[in-house]
């Protein structure tokens, strides 16, 4: 019997610290699709860590990669400098995103780069002599990070109550969940699109001249799992051209194989005018995130300074292409080509969707959903007690049944690393099938 941890001083990010402390569940090593506790119990990891480890863990391609780099260059600043491994890891990202986009601004994660995809939609409308642009769109139930920006315009209710005001110039959209007829759709579900029409509403009083953008996801993620409905993304897009709006996908989930393709904006054929990214591009080794702008959007900026000292950005952090992100991001991307893991994906999928529905005839299941290789199982909640239930599945699932287990509210989201065979579906959802049938 193991130690328990000494866990007073860790203040834990979105965790019922309380309970933690009484029942404490640690990750003490990791290999490929499984991780293990303090103990040695093996545990196989049904959503990837939080959505990043898409290469599985602890690579051996991406862990030689950091090592190598941290013994030749451990930090160079790119504030008015740069290194090799900073123009190499971004002309290979370029590849990875649709049309125009080939131009990167990095990050140390998806907050940031959702602030930086927002702060560089204002600085362009203001470029090019519409200052006025200042009110940003975002979604209900929209998980955009947890900076200010991302909280303004997200839209999960307690990320947003306890800070008080955020941005001046905010408005949502309606969230697309909740349509009866959508209930244990498979893929994109067919009812919805209409709702994207709200953006027309928030033209109506806002005007568009004063709209600079409109962010979502693709694929929310982090509220559950909400494929958008056939149609909903290209009205948007349409919607905003028509307008004059810049369109930004979240894509920090959905980027780099989660649906089976480089991008979300591949996989529904939309293309956006600006993307953040982060989780996948790492496979979750080193802090990463970014955006991907339109290459006409960074020459607005270039074109904006008129002598040789100028600043045309002024944003930016100080570890924005960190030299062991960016190696442990040019080994990543590489073993996701080395190995097929996109192709894996989509081989998976189908599989994917048929044993995410067979739990259809579970006790307390209230909703079914899947996209790519992502899953919801929505559970009904205990009465007066919202989130309980999945909580109880998470925690039997780590101390009973060696899973690792994600749940937001009462869904369980699954996302399962790209190197997944047919073998560990069985073994994710053979577990889960004996954690749920039970539950109180």
């Amino acid at each position: 019997m193991s130690t328990a941890p000494q866990t007073a001083n860790f203040w834990m990010p979105f965790s019922a610290s309380a309970d933690f402390r009484d029942n404490p569940r640690v990750v003490s090593s990791a290999e490929g699709m499984y991780c293990r506790d303090a103990d040695g119990r093996r545990l196989i990891d049904s959503s990837a860590g939080l959505w990043c480890c898409n290469a599985g863990h602890c690579r051996a391609p991406i862990v030689q990669a950091i090592a190598r780099q941290a013994a030749e260059l451990d930090f160079a600043p790119t504030f008015q400098f740069g290194h090799p491994k900073v123009f190499e890891f971004t002309a290979k990202l370029a590849e990875w995103f649709p049309g125009e986009m080939n131009t990167i601004f990095l990050s140390n994660s998806g907050s940031e780069a959702v602030d930086s995809a927002l702060k560089i939609a204002l600085a362009y409308q203001r470029i090019r002599g519409k200052g006025e642009k200042v009110v940003l769109v975002g979604r209900e139930r929209g998980y955009h990070g947890v900076g200010f920006g991302g909280i303004a315009v997200g839209g999960i209710v307690k990320n947003r109550m306890w800070f008080g005001n955020r941005l001046p110039f905010v408005d949502h959209l309606p969230h697309t969940h909740g349509i009866p007829e959508n209930r244990f759709a498979k893929g994109q579900p067919a009812h919805g699109k209409e709702r994207a029409d709200a953006l027309l509403d928030i033209i109506a009083l806002h005007d568009a001249s004063s709209i600079a953008a409109v962010i979502v996801e693709p694929v929310a993620g982090s509220t559950g799992v909400l494929p958008p409905p056939a149609g909903y993304l290209e009205r948007l897009r349409e919607i905003c051209d028509a307008h004059d709006i810049l369109l930004i996908f979240d894509e920090v989930i959905t980027a780099f194989g989660r649906l089976g393709t480089r991008t979300g904006a591949e996989f529904f054929g939309v293309t956006p005018d600006l993307i953040t990214f982060a989780k996948g591009s790492t496979s979750g080794t080193v802090p990463l995130g970014g955006v991907a702008a339109r290459d006409d959007i960074r020459q607005a900026f270039l074109d904006s300074v008129n002598q040789r000292a100028a600043i045309d950005l002024f944003h930016g952090y100080t570890y924005s292409g960190h030299p062991l992100a960016c190696a442990a991001g040019i080994a990543t991307l590489q073993l996701y080509e080395d190995e097929g893991l996109l192709e894996n994906a989509q081989k998976l999928i189908p599989l994917f969707e048929e044993m995410v529905h067979s739990l259809s005839d579970l006790p307390n299941i209230a909703d079914l959903r899947n996209i790519g290789l992502m899953g919801a199982v929505e559970l009904e909640p205990m009465p007066g007690k919202p989130g309980e239930r999945a909580y109880e599945a998470m925690t039997r699932c780590f101390h009973r049944h060696d899973m690792m287990l994600r749940v937001a509210g009462d869904v369980i989201a699954l996302s399962p690393p790209l190197i997944a065979e047919e073998s560990h579906l069985e073994e994710i959802f053979g577990k889960l099938r004996k954690a749920l049938a039970d539950l109180p």
